[in-house]
């Protein structure tokens, strides 16, 4: 007899509010819900539910700001985003696309719709998320990792109820193309009708699923919908999605929690309160880049 993986609770986002003038988000944590070590190693989801952008005669997004101690992780379904850093990185992701890009000892950084879609407008659909690092990795050099759709590990569904699509971690013996600091999967799931996944994943990881697109049902009996974030307990357990329509799609997160004290405060998480000073004191003294780059 299968044993699943309970469902702790379903949970939605805070209201959609603007990041500078290219990202329309909805904060599931740590605005959104409160979950603290609940959901480590993840500090922060946003997520750009489909939204249509009129074409824009100047470049919309977020300019110059610095993070130090953590990763971010934007997955690109539907439009383009364009990035720079103090560090001379640049690139730009699409659909299907990741940039996972860690920040550690420190950099600015500037992410806004690459000019040609920003002038033709269109539909932008995006997550970002940020990742903390272990303290004996807070301090390593920055680094990208540009994840390209034709890079991912993919698996297809049995009965043509979908694919799998890995971007970290491994579904079925198949790996995704990130490289992480501590133990995550994170992949995602785009259903046909009827499709069925089952994984099971560690029990002292910290897993959720979040619905981007259609409807759900889990372990046999939960319902769930667009824009529900699924925590699971942790607890030994199969977790089985099945897809109700043909544009279902879910992101699965799951990882290792790191057991560390968090001291956080806007674009910095840090190990304690002295280095949250030092970072922004390194972040006024120029030593995370010139903000002109």
């Amino acid at each position: 007899m299968t044993t699943y993986r309970s469902v702790e609770g379903i949970y939605h986002g805070a209201p959609f509010h603007m990041v500078g003038d290219g990202f329309r988000v909805s904060n599931y944590f740590p605005g959104g819900n409160n979950f603290a070590w609940r959901i480590s190693p993840f500090i922060l989801l946003d997520y750009n539910a489909p939204y249509e952008f009129p074409p824009s005669p100047h470049v919309r997004g977020v300019g110059a700001h610095p993070h130090r101690g953590f990763e971010t992780v934007t997955i690109a379904y539907d439009g383009y985003v364009e990035h720079h850093d103090s560090f001379g990185n640049h690139g730009i992701v699409g659909p299907g696309d990741v940039q996972w890009m860690t920040a550690a000892s420190g950099l600015l950084h500037k992410e806004y719709h690459e000019r040609e879609f920003g002038k033709r407008g269109g539909l932008f659909h995006m997550i970002q998320l940020w990742v903390n690092l272990p303290r004996e990795h807070k301090m390593h050099a920055p680094r990208y990792q540009e994840l390209l759709k034709s890079q991912m590990g993919y698996v297809s569904l049995p009965d043509n109820g979908g694919k799998v699509r890995i971007i970290a971690g491994e579904y079925n013996g198949v790996q995704g193309p990130a490289k992480t600091f501590t133990p995550i999967n994170l992949f995602d799931i785009a259903f046909q009708t009827g499709g069925r996944a089952q994984f099971e994943l560690p029990a002292s990881h910290n897993t959720a699923a979040l619905v981007l697109k259609g409807a759900v049902k889990i372990n046999g009996a939960k319902q769930a919908i667009a824009g529900d974030f699924v925590l699971f307990d942790n607890e030994a357990g199969e977790i089985v999605i099945e897809g109700h329509t043909d544009d279902t799609l879910v992101i699965i997160l799951s990882g290792e929690p790191i057991d560390e004290p968090i001291v956080q405060h806007g674009p910095f998480v840090m190990n304690s309160r002295e280095e949250l000073i030092q970072a922004y004191n390194d972040f006024q003294d120029g030593k995370m880049g010139d903000p002109n780059f």
